[in-house]
Parts: structure tokens; sequence; C-alpha cells
């Protein structure tokens, strides 16, 4: 005769939760490890491979079901429990673990590392820094970020007690740009790599620029005084959201940040420049849709 354990006891083997807020309580599913995102992501769509136990609980490790009337209070009366499954598993916060979320943080802190020192090179060499030298030039940042946000909580402070005692005239205190703390684990790793580079670059720990590419660009030399109006195509030089229009010569030139030469070849223009990384999409997608498929962009 098999023995039948009790129903309150669940064994929180590779486990996650995943947590719901709602009508003032708190909904809790419990779901493999792992599954979770990839059903976020569409990788997995059989619903049974992500719970562990087709249920709603208040509390998973005590066991401790969602009385029904909680259900329907915070979900509604006649919403089936596989529904409300699927929206705390869609909605709900993913409950990791300590040690997972470090393993999270050390993995988004190498990949922003990784993303600034494939991008920024040493201005006097050219050479690309180690993984090593950006990760300390980062720490510097870091302490140095940390101290600057002190300093402007304590200076908010202190204006805020001078406004209350009448006094006007007096300088306010410089707010230091392009600040870095260090990597979180709510931000994806390009953002934070950005970030970490615009720091990098205004406060030069180390000596940094930008890593440029070198291309050539070439169309038909008879379309280049045409007039042109690409909405959403933005050059380096313009804001965004900014149009510019103009010529597809001036257009194309406005991309280009250093012009190592231009001629005439046959019935074709060519230029050879020095171009930002994040400029090559822009100027590729302009060339294509203004030339109609005549121009060209290619490393140099």
């Amino acid at each position: 005769m098999p023995i039948n354990q009790p129903s309150n006891q669940i064994k929180l083997t590779n486990v996650s939760l995943v947590r719901l807020k709602k009508a003032k309580k708190r909904f809790e599913i419990a779901c493999y490890k792992n599954k979770v995102l990839e059903w976020r992501s569409g990788i997995e769509t059989d619903l049974d491979n992500v719970l562990q136990i087709e249920g709603v609980f208040l509390n998973v490790s005590k066991g401790q079901t969602a009385p029904s009337a909680d259900l329907a209070k915070a979900f509604g009366p006649k919403v089936p429990v596989k529904d409300i499954i699927l929206e705390i598993l869609n909605k709900g916060e993913l409950q990791v673990g300590e040690k997972e979320r470090a393993a999270a943080l050390e993995r988004v802190h190498n990949e922003v590392v990784s993303i600034v020192a494939s991008k920024l090179v040493n201005p006097s060499t050219k050479r690309v820094y180690t993984t090593g030298m950006i990760e300390k030039a980062l720490e510097m940042l870091s302490s140095q970020g940390s101290q600057a946000q002190q300093e402007k909580t304590a200076a908010a402070g202190s204006a805020t007690g001078t406004a209350a005692a009448g006094e006007e005239g007096e300088a306010k205190p410089k707010v230091r740009e392009h600040t870095w703390t260090g990597v979180v684990s709510t931000k994806s790793s390009k953002s934070q790599a950005l970030e970490a580079m615009k720091a990098l670059i205004a406060h030069q720990p180390i000596p940094v620029a930008r890593a440029r590419m070198k291309l050539r660009v070439t169309c038909p030399s008879g379309i280049l005084k045409f007039t042109t109006k690409a909405a959403g195509l933005v050059a380096p030089d313009q804001d965004a959201g900014e149009e510019k229009k103009g010529m597809i010569k001036d257009r194309i030139l406005s991309f280009i940040e250093q012009v190592e030469s231009q001629d005439v070849v046959g019935s074709d223009w060519e230029v050879i420049g020095f171009v930002e990384p994040g400029a090559f999409k822009g100027l590729g997608d302009f060339i294509g849709s203004e030339t109609k498929g005549q121009g060209r962009v290619e490393r140099a």
C-alpha cells in the first residue's frame, strides 16, 4: 500500500519561485530553475515543463496554498487557476538565490568590461586595452563615483538649508556628469557598457578614445548633388530625432569624422575615412536607401 506524503510538504529541489503582489497579497508559484526565462523568451512552450507544482501559494516553502477567496479578490471571481498561474508566470518577479544573483552580476560585469575593451583604444597608440586594464579603470571611477554621489547628496542638503534660510546669489554646486558606480543586474550589458564608456572618456582615469572604423564608401557620382531628406537616419553630428536635408554627398560626409581621401573613379565617387563604430549601421542604411542599391559601404 503506497504511503502518501502530507500535501503541505513541498520538496524545494531545483526550484525557482515567481512572486506577484496583487490586492495587497503576495502569490507564489514553484517553477524549475532556468525554465522561467525559457518560457518568457518563447523557447519553452509546455507549461508542465515549467511548473514544479500546478498551484498558487501564499508561501511555497511552507506549503501554504492561496485560499480561493484571496484568488477571487485579486484576479477575479471566475478566473481559472491556470490563467492565474500564467499571469504570475508572465508578470511576476523571479526570485533568485544569493549565489545565483552574485553569478549573474559577475556575468554582466564581465560582459560590460569586454564590450568596453573592444570599443575603446589608447588615443596615442591606437591599440586596445586589455580587459584587466579596463576593469581597473572602472574600479577607479566606481570609487570616485560613489564619493561624488555622497558629495552631491550633501550639497543638495546644504542647498535646501540655504534656501530655507533665505540666502540668495550663491553658486550652485557643480554636478559631476557621467558618474560610474558599477554594474547592476537590472540593466542590459550594452546600455551599461555605453554608460561606462562615457564615464571613461569624460574623466580619463587612463587615456581612452572611441575606436574608429576605416570605411570605403562608393556611390554613383551622378547622384551626389541630389537632395535628400531621410527621416530617422541620424549622422554623428545630429541630435536624435533631427532630420537633416541636403545633398547626398554632404549627408555621407556628415557620417565621417575624418576623411582620408576622396576621388572619382570612372563613374563612381569614392571616399575613404574614419567613423565611429556606432555610425556604421546608419551610414549603411542611408547609402542603401538613397542610392537604391547602387552604392556600398565596406571596411577599407
